[in-house]
């Protein structure tokens, strides 16, 4: 797990609460606001989980060459 992943994931968390918030005190701005930032915490989480695989790859790969599998 890395920073994007946590901080995407609590961005998101946090929009999806100042959304609802909005909604029960009627406020569409705070609904749109809490909706943008639970959609940039999505794509960091994203960004996140990218660079997680990326590095599980690299890491299969050495392991694989340094065992003379390729």
């Amino acid at each position: 797990m890395n920073k994007d992943q946590v901080k995407g994931k609590i961005k998101e968390v946090a929009g999806e609460v100042q959304e609802h918030t909005g909604k029960m005190v009627g406020s569409t701005e705070q609904q749109a606001k809490g909706h943008a930032r639970e959609f940039a915490g999505k794509a960091q989480k994203a960004a996140g989980d990218a660079k997680e695989n990326l590095k599980d790859a690299t890491r299969d790969l050495n392991d694989n060459l340094n065992r003379g599998r390729f």
